[in-house]
């Protein structure tokens, strides 16, 4: 068992829930609702599951590693693609936030908080 990447995956899990309930409710069901157009809303939507897919899958993985149950050589490398992912995550969603004008928007775009834990602990980890 692999602490550092056990933890990394309760939090991306974590994540992953908050994402489909909030990010549903709070995101995505707005942004369906807005009055844009349809091929920008319909990509809105795809990006909105893409994200859900690499969450789902990166929880699976990284709790699947952590606990022990998938055992693979290139277990390793896996995580730290899925921590580089989550880093650069992290990264962009502070640059956007600092710059967006909203104030306090480092705080309401609060996501990053999660992506550093999970990038920092999964990279410990592997």
């Amino acid at each position: 068992m692999n602490w550092f990447i056990l933890i990394s995956g309760v939090v991306c899990a974590m994540t992953t829930i908050g994402h489909f309930a909030v990010g549903s409710r709070d995101f995505l069901a707005p942004m369906l609702a807005a009055s844009i157009e349809p091929v920008p809303k319909k990509v809105m939507h795809c990006g909105f599951h893409y994200v859900s897919a690499f969450l789902i899958l990166s929880s699976v993985f990284l709790l699947g590693i952590g606990s022990g149950v998938i055992r693979s050589d290139g277990a390793s490398l896996l995580v730290r693609f899925i921590s580089i992912n989550f880093a650069a995550f992290a990264v962009w969603q502070i640059a956007i936030a600092a710059t967006s004008g909203i104030p306090n928007g480092i705080f309401k775009l609060f996501q990053w908080v999660f992506f550093v834990i999970i990038a920092v602990t999964a990279w410990l980890g592997a």
